[in-house]
């Protein structure tokens, strides 16, 4: 039986390579449902044909209607990835006002195996809120990714290789 991935990703510059990273979480034995931020959704629009393709099912941004049934299998994980500024702190506010923001939180609650990466540069990285919220989604039994195990911020402004395969790495070993 496949396992089920919730794959969320922020508005971040990684997110341009959502598709390779479906892929490679597929060829790990992952059923894949992808869901963005309302800004990579309106990115990532162009892609999206492509990426209900990869994924055989809808990309979600939004909650679904109460009453309506739920597109999507039940998760056994969930990354999230990358993990922008804006998300990491309104999950560890509980600030549920966005789709992937609300499951993720509601993952917690649930016992889902949750791993997240972010995306911050330096500048936010200076923001004492980043370490408060990455200390309580750590607190609350996500795998947080940041620092030498897993993303270390870049200038403002700087592109370094994301690392996505760390990410997966991470995922399938809390599965």
């Amino acid at each position: 039986m496949t396992s089920t991935l919730y794959l969320f990703s922020s508005a971040a510059p990684p997110v341009f390579d959502v598709a390779q990273v479906i892929e490679d979480a597929q060829r790990r034995g992952w059923d894949v449902r992808l869901g963005l931020t309302p800004t990579a959704a309106r990115w990532l629009e162009p892609q999206r044909a492509e990426l209900e393709r990869l994924t055989e099912g809808p990309v979600r941004s939004e909650y679904k209607m109460p009453g309506e049934p739920d597109v999507w299998p039940k998760a056994d994980a969930i990354l999230v990835a990358p993990a922008t500024f804006n998300t990491i702190n309104s999950w560890a506010l509980g600030l549920t006002s966005t789709f992937v923001v609300g499951v993720a939180a509601e993952g917690i609650g649930k016992g889902i195996p949750i791993v997240t990466m972010p995306c911050v540069n330096s500048a936010y990285a200076q923001h004492r809120r980043l370490d408060k919220s990455v200390e309580e989604l750590r607190d609350m039994g996500v795998n947080v990714l940041y620092g030498e195990a897993g993303f270390v911020p870049n200038q403002p402004g700087e592109r370094r290789p994301y690392p996505w395969a760390t990410a997966l790495d991470a995922i399938s070993t809390r599965t």
